[in-house]
């Protein structure tokens, strides 16, 4: 058994080697800082609640309104894109007010 102990310890050694050159060559990770537009900027017409609920919270009234005009069909996806994608907190309920909003606001006819 006291033969095998060296032979255990030099396996044990090579079994950790790869480990340590590993963490010789760590990824370093850096914080990143984005700046998101701010305003203090709400919709003020009629069924903005769902907007000013929902959306302002990440986006400027004007970073909306910045958008092309849309089709109903993209505005929505672009919501649920928001919900599934980003993980904004939108409440399913107001997903349809959200779009209906958008599109009167920067839809397509």
């Amino acid at each position: 058994m006291r033969q095998s102990l060296p032979l255990l310890a030099l396996a044990a050694g090579l079994a950790v080697a790869p480990v340590a050159a590993a963490a010789q060559n760590a990824v370093t990770l850096k914080s990143v800082n984005v700046q998101l537009p701010t305003g203090d900027r709400i919709f003020s017409t009629p069924g903005s609640d769902a907007v000013n609920n929902n959306c302002l919270g990440c986006h400027s009234a004007g970073m909306i309104l910045d958008q092309p005009a849309l089709p109903k069909a993209t505005w929505a996806a672009e919501v649920e894109k928001m919900r599934q994608i980003y993980k904004a907190p939108i409440e399913p309920k107001d997903v349809d007010a959200i779009v209906d909003y958008l599109v009167s606001i920067k839809g397509t006819s």
